[in-house]
């Protein structure tokens, strides 16, 4: 059984943040891309989460495959990380200076995973922390033919079949159904494995596949973005904050007096 998990190397969330509230995160000239050289780089966590999801069936005695790939020109360390972990073969897809969007990366993963042989089984993180659309998993669905189950928090192999236990607004939802599926896997699998240092020194000597979307007879029609990015923002965040001084009745009477102003009660 060959598993197929999607994975994206993002800004750190947490050293953006920083960077946005120090007012220290500048947008590039083009308007689109966030100058910021000094934020490291890593797994998308949701990803790492669909890598786990993935070990997880093979720890339950699951006899798979399980291939790392990933879309971008500087993918190496992203993917050693995912061979560190537990992935049997790693794959960096190099999609040139072409600008493309969800559809194009869309097409790009189906592309690779129609021309390497298929798979049993898709899985993708939710969504992804730089611009959380979470559009991708389903688009790839629709183009691979294959049912898609969202927001799984476990998997499991179940007669043959898989079974998906989804997180909802109104708690667990099971579904469950025949292969080829792709799963989107959210935060409620839980806290991913960290890799040991013995896998860690093996994994460096592991060397991507590498390949390019021209190699996979993709033209223009395919990559041109259907919704291109147009500009990105950092939002000016403003904090006030006034302290009321008197003894705490005469405080709480002034505080009502202030909400009652600005209609807030």
């Amino acid at each position: 059984m060959r598993i197929v998990v999607c994975v994206k190397e993002v800004m750190d969330p947490a050293a953006v943040n920083n960077y946005a509230l120090a007012g220290k995160l500048k947008m590039a000239a083009d308007g689109k891309t966030p100058e910021a050289a000094a934020v490291p780089r890593l797994i998308n966590g949701y990803d790492e989460q669909a890598m786990e999801a993935a070990l997880l069936l093979r720890d339950a005695g699951l006899d798979c495959k399980i291939t790392a790939v990933s879309i971008g020109p500087e993918q190496k360390n992203l993917l050693k990380h995912c061979a560190a972990l537990g992935a049997d073969e790693i794959v960096a897809i190099d999609a040139g200076s072409a600008e493309i969007d969800w559809h194009g990366v869309a097409a790009i993963l189906t592309a690779y995973i129609k021309g390497s042989g298929g798979a049993d089984l898709v899985i993708c993180g939710r969504q992804a922390s730089d611009d959380d659309q979470g559009v991708v998993p389903l688009l790839l669905a629709e183009q691979l033919g294959m049912a898609a189950a969202t927001l799984a928090r476990k998997l499991d192999m179940a007669g043959g079949e898989l079974k998906v236990t989804r997180v909802t607004p109104d708690g667990d939802e099971v579904v469950q159904g025949k292969l080829p599926a792709l799963v989107t896997v959210s935060s409620e699998l839980g806290t991913p494995r960290f890799p040991t240092a013995k896998a860690k020194m093996a994994a460096r000597k592991m060397v991507p596949s590498e390949i390019t979307a021209a190699s996979l007879g993709l033209g223009a029609a395919e990559l041109t973005p259907r919704a291109p990015l147009l500009r990105q923002f950092v939002p000016q965040v403003q904090g006030n904050c006034e302290f009321i001084s008197g003894s705490p009745a005469d405080a709480a009477r002034e505080l009502l007096a202030r909400l009652r102003a600005d209609r807030v009660i």
